[in-house]
């Protein structure tokens, strides 16, 4: 089992529970102030409590995690989950997704540039695409 400590670093418990890949990133991060409790900046020194709460935001990913142990030393991802709670709203969790709904256009290679005709082609499924989009909306 992994080892546990009174007191411990928040870049550390990041990193050990794998939300970062490197303690320097979890650093970094808390740095920048992507990560905060109670909507406070946390520096990468500061310790953690079971209970907290803590709001991460990881490129356009954002997570809301509560401590449920601490954890020193990196474990493997089942493992690291026993050690807090995901409480990101669902809707925050699959937000960043919906922006890239749009149709992908792909030409062979070699195929040389669209003809006129091609273009007409694109635009109408672009148009036809993007009237569906606004209808849902």
């Amino acid at each position: 089992m992994a080892e546990v400590s009174d007191k411990l670093r928040i870049d550390k418990y990041l990193w050990a529970i794998r939300i970062f890949k490197t303690r320097s990133l979890a650093t970094e991060a808390c740095k920048a102030g992507k990560v905060k409790l109670n909507g406070q900046n946390v520096k990468p020194s500061a310790v953690v409590k079971v209970g907290e709460t803590y709001s991460v935001q990881k490129g356009i990913e954002r997570k809301v995690l509560k401590v449920t142990g601490l954890l020193e030393r990196r474990v493997d991802a089942k493992t690291a989950i026993q050690f807090y709670e995901d409480h990101t709203p669902v809707e925050d969790t699959y937000a960043f997704k919906s922006s890239f709904h749009a149709p992908i256009l792909k030409r062979d290679r070699g195929t040389g540039r669209p003809t006129k005709k091609d273009r007409r082609e694109i635009d109408d499924l672009k148009s036809d695409w993007w009237d569906e989009e606004q209808n849902e909306n």
